[in-house]
């Protein structure tokens, strides 16, 4: 399991300067395998022909001179025990690794009233057995997170929700997850809503009090043992249009994140404040938002993958990964050349730095 305890470390002022003068984010890019054949919408066809599974890796090993360093497959309709063969094989052809197995609990028909908190338990076991089978696969192909993306888990309604019920019924059914297969860390993706009404954690702060309280529930001897070292079990992979629908600061919560030690992993796009789930290339809207989500994994010294998460319906997936790539590299640079003395000097000494920041801002980045 990746050691994340050095995504807390607190620096002086001094020493964070020296740090983010001398420390580079290097990206490693893992790109989604289920945005290579975009399906339709609520409201229209697909505009892309489908595609199997062996096609879309086929077409991503060409496209390993783009920067790709991994591939993320849900679990079992994109990657299971039947044709985990081909992603064997992408990896030793071409170096890349899968690096996220997401849970499919969201567009089977069972899963209509949600999947580790459906009220029903037969539908409970049945989610618990997809993320225990997704877990058992990771575990034998050394991936390093498995993704729990509860899209279809919530509420409509805000009377006549059983919260308590709700939380409880995911928990529970987390924690029996991650007991039974040891040692591999589970990455929660929050959303605010969308496909249900009212996702049951909407919130980056709701993701983080779910890990603590599921890593409470953990009886297994080599999960305790993690937990003992300080380790995180249960993490979290923030996505930035996400964090932005629920109308976060997107620097703030990927601190926060960071802060507690659970920045397991990290969806990368663009989404305009609130409004539906877009995702849109790295950059191209709110890009100030982007640069400081950046800079916050900068300070930490992140270490994980940088999953670009995009839904390319209107241009090639080869030419939509290459532009969000550049991009990301493309934005990192300017943020190494930044004055970071006269940043921390204007955090600490406000009223001696009016209009610093505004400045630099203005040279630096636009």
């Amino acid at each position: 399991m990746q050691d994340l305890r050095y995504q807390n470390i607190k620096h002086t002022p001094d020493d964070l300067i020296k740090y983010l003068s001398s420390f580079k984010l290097k990206p490693k890019f893992s790109v989604g395998i289920w945005y290579f054949s975009p399906g339709g919408g609520r409201f229209h066809d697909r505009f892309v022909p489908e595609m199997t599974i062996e096609e879309r890796i086929n077409l991503l090993s060409e496209m390993k001179n783009l920067g790709i360093d991994g591939v993320e497959a849900h679990y079992p309709n994109e990657i299971n025990e039947e044709n985990v063969h081909l992603y064997k094989n992408l990896e030793k052809e071409t170096g890349i690794k899968v690096v996220g197995i997401p849970f499919a609990h969201f567009y089977d028909k069972q899963f209509e009233f949600g999947a580790l908190s459906n009220p029903k338990a037969e539908i409970r076991q049945n989610a618990i057995d997809i993320a225990i089978g997704a877990m058992e696969l990771a575990k034998e192909i050394g991936t390093p997170n498995v993704i729990s993306w509860p899209g279809m888990d919530g509420y409509t309604y805000d009377i006549g929700t059983i919260y308590p019920w709700m939380w409880e019924f995911y928990d529970s059914s987390m924690a029996k997850v991650i007991d039974a297969v040891p040692g591999v860390r589970v990455a929660l993706e929050p959303k605010p809503y969308e496909p249900a009404i009212n996702n049951i954690f909407r919130t980056t702060a709701e993701g983080i009090l779910a890990g603590q309280r599921i890593e409470a529930k953990l009886e297994n001897e080599v999960n305790i043992k993690y937990l003992d070292e300080g380790h995180t079990i249960f993490g979290l992979n923030p996505e930035f249009g996400h964090v932005r629908m629920g109308y976060e600061s997107a620097g703030a919560a990927y601190a926060l994140v960071g802060m507690h030690g659970r920045l397991a992993h990290v969806h990368l796009n663009s989404q305009p404040l609130g409004n539906f789930d877009q995702d849109l290339n790295v950059g191209v809207v709110d890009i100030q938002q982007s640069y400081a989500m950046l800079y916050v994994l900068k300070m930490m010294g992140y270490k994980e993958y940088f999953g670009i998460d995009i839904n390319p319906e209107h241009m090639p997936v080869q030419t939509a990964i290459e532009i969000n790539i550049k991009m990301v590299n493309k934005m990192l640079k300017k943020l190494d050349n930044l004055p970071h003395d006269k940043i921390i000097d204007s955090y600490l000494y406000p009223s001696k730095n009016r209009g610093t920041l505004e400045k630099i801002l203005m040279d630096y980045l636009y």
